[in-house]
């Protein structure tokens, strides 16, 4: 397999660093996760105006993309982790994908929309019971007439309060736990009878809790398949963006090892931090390695290759993830603990990673129990 970047790939890379670097400083970063809106919406139209959100779709789509599929997500989201950018694009390529799988043609028409920057898009499944359980949806969707009424609530969804469109999951039919029985919405965010109330996030930006209280709406999703392969490309995003935030935590290591001296020596020097070092960009090697299988399988047609090489690859971040934060702040020292220095903000936000679409024990179980699959 050739795992080199195609030179549009490459370029966008270029095109999309360049910009994080020159208009997403760290000190502007850390402004615009701490305002009122939790992120910026120019910043956003401006990703939008440079392609970066049509990069994620494919030209039949309405998007830019080179036919890479995952490659594209992957290339995108790692620039997006290394700037620890908070603009909500993770919420338009799950809930574009959504459309793309199994939306009308009416609806398939807000895609335009979200790629060009003029919708923020936010996918909301998550409910305040569940423990990463996909198919766990407690909201219910009753009949009434020739539409549906929503009845329940969603936690911790993402940029939620400054969203314009919902992708909302609630069950049809069925018990809690039941595969089927699942089915999806788009809810406008100035629908009668949804609530929206917001939170900071801990690790920058802001999540909302919605609360539905009767919302009318007109159709029915397509239930849980299309549900698994919105999150399949939200795990990839994440993923990637965490080997974007590996990478820039790994050359913050290195510069302060390179220039901190100890005793009149500088600290790189020391065999045992070198050694250290070294297991550190190893694991972060085999972190890429496990995105270029998940990137390589995910618009495959069997469906647990692609749910094993995603569950693999979030199973790899956890680990490594806490393994480059926790190494990372230790060979800084106690500087490395200060909230003024970017690193921290890197380290929680590979924390957090971590617990986002299901933690590294919940996917080393799903691992294991979709290889059950294969021998069944």
């Amino acid at each position: 397999m050739n795992f080199e970047h195609t030179e549009d790939r490459r370029m966008l890379a270029d095109s999309l660093n360049r910009f994080i670097a020159e208009q997403y400083a760290f000190d502007a970063r850390d402004r615009i996760a701490k305002s009122q809106h939790g992120f910026s919406k120019e910043i956003f139209q401006q990703f939008a105006e440079l392609g970066v959100i049509g990069a994620l779709f494919s030209e039949a789509d309405g998007g830019f993309g080179g036919g890479g599929g995952g490659f594209d997500i992957a290339v995108v989201f790692e620039a997006l982790g290394r700037g620890l950018v908070v603009e909500p694009l993770l919420g338009a390529v799950m809930v574009g994908e959504a459309l793309v799988a199994a939306g009308s043609d009416a609806q398939k028409e807000k895609l335009g929309d979200i790629i060009n920057g003029v919708t923020v898009a936010a996918f909301a499944h998550d409910e305040a019971d569940t423990h990463y359980e996909r198919t766990r949806v407690a909201t219910r969707a009753e009949r009434s007439g020739d539409g549906w009424v929503l009845k329940g609530a969603k936690a911790v969804v993402p940029q939620g309060e400054q969203a314009d469109l919902f992708l909302v999951s609630a069950r049809t039919s069925g018990n809690v736990d039941d595969e089927t029985g699942i089915s999806l919405f788009l809810v406008p965010a100035k629908t009668t009878g949804l609530t929206v109330r917001g939170c900071p996030a801990i690790d920058g930006g802001r999540v909302a809790e919605l609360t539905f209280d009767r919302v009318k709406l007109g159709a029915e999703g397509q239930g849980y398949a299309t549900l698994e392969r919105a999150i399949g490309r939200g795990v990839l995003a994440l993923c990637a963006e965490a080997v974007g935030a590996m990478e820039a935590a790994k050359t913050a290591t290195l510069e302060y090892l390179r220039t901190r001296k100890q005793f009149g020596i500088l600290i790189g020097s020391f065999q045992a931090l070198q050694h250290r070092m070294a297991d550190l960009l190893l694991e972060i090697e085999q972190a890429r390695s496990a995105i270029i299988n998940a990137a390589a399988a995910i618009d495959g047609t069997d469906r647990v290759a692609r749910e094993r090489a995603l569950s693999a690859a979030k199973f790899s971040i956890g680990r490594i993830g806490a393994l480059v934060a926790e190494e990372s702040i230790q060979m800084h020292g106690g500087i490395g603990m200060t909230w003024e220095l970017p690193l921290p903000h890197y380290a929680k936000r590979l924390v957090m990673i971590d617990h986002q679409f299901g933690d590294e024990d919940h996917h080393l179980q799903r691992y294991i129990a979709l290889g059950k699959e294969l021998v069944a």
